[in-house]
């Protein structure tokens, strides 16, 4: 039988290239399968780009689903033995291009493909595993949680954004950091909105002295101030994006931003006991005026 050989960049050459294809696709599938399971708000806007940047955000969005099932959903006795098997089978992807985990080969197809390396992944699986035994944070443990948590996923997304038509190149430095700034509001709004999780069901206390038990109006307008300085500072960066990307990026904050008011509405202790969320239509709104222009609309910022 003949074997196959290692090709440019640790790709295999095979006699039957449609079958490599054919996994490549099969892959990515199950990566926008596990997009379209778990968030409406991320999938609206990811249906507005276009075809490759799509593939690539889902992909993205995959891996990082996948460990962060790992640490709040499995949460086994060997959870941190199978989030370091699941970082070293994505890191061994992006050394070879090949996976039999399809998550993550098809996120390994995408870093390769617009320059996303071990400099973001390993400070996100840092932050994952944190989860395992940090229950309470300093501001100094926070910054560094929310770092690998969010701001890299910001910035693989911004990677993605930038570099699908050109490939790997490096990313403008105030492009960037609005990119990790928008991860980081997401992810505070996140844990704004799962604060009765954290704190009861998994024990946890992202935001540093803030608890359900303790979280009061003024503390709550604090937290919210800083997620919309967040916003603010990432919306400074939208016109830097290709139009596809721009629409996509404006409608995931539109949502954010809409989250933002709802929880700066309601009283700080029925925050602790109730999740908010957006409507499927509103997204969907939101969706159609950012794609459609000549739509009379007034945008609301955060």
């Amino acid at each position: 039988m003949k074997r196959p050989t290692a090709g440019a960049g640790g790709r295999v050459h095979h006699d039957n290239q449609t079958s490599l294809s054919l996994y490549d696709e099969t892959a990515q599938a199950a990566a926008a399968a596990v997009l379209d399971k778990y968030s409406t708000s991320f999938g609206a806007g990811t249906r507005l780009l276009g075809r490759h940047m799509r593939t690539h955000i889902r992909s993205i969005y995959a891996m990082v689903r996948v460990a962060d099932e790992i640490v709040d959903t499995y949460r086994g006795e060997d959870a941190r033995a199978m989030l370091d098997g699941f970082e070293h089978e994505v890191h061994a992807a992006l050394d070879s291009a090949f996976s039999a985990n399809l998550v993550a080969h098809a996120f390994a197809l995408s870093a390769r493909q617009v320059g996303i390396g071990r400099d973001l992944t390993e400070p996100f699986f840092a932050s994952m595993r944190r989860d395992l035994d940090t229950t309470k944070h300093t501001q100094a443990s926070f910054d560094r949680y929310v770092y690998g948590s969010a701001e890299v996923i910001g910035e693989m997304c911004l990677a993605v954004f930038l570099n699908t038509q050109t490939g790997p190149r490096e990313l403008p430095a105030q492009v960037r950091e609005g990119a990790r700034r928008l991860g980081a509001a997401y992810q505070k709004v996140n844990f704004l909105r799962d604060l009765a999780m954290d704190d009861g069901e998994l024990g946890r206390s992202y935001f540093p002295g803030v608890t359900a038990a303790n979280l009061d109006d003024a503390m709550l307008a604090t937290l919210v101030d800083d997620c919309r300085a967040d916003i603010r500072a990432a919306e400074a960066c939208l016109p830097a994006l290709p139009r596809r990307a721009r629409i996509g990026v404006t409608t995931t904050v539109d949502i954010y931003s809409r989250l933002l008011r709802r929880i700066e509405r309601i009283p700080a202790q029925k925050l602790c006991s109730t999740r908010i969320r957006v409507a499927n239509p509103i997204k969907a709104a939101y969706a159609f005026r950012n794609a459609c222009p000549g739509i009379s609309a007034t945008r609301r910022v955060a």
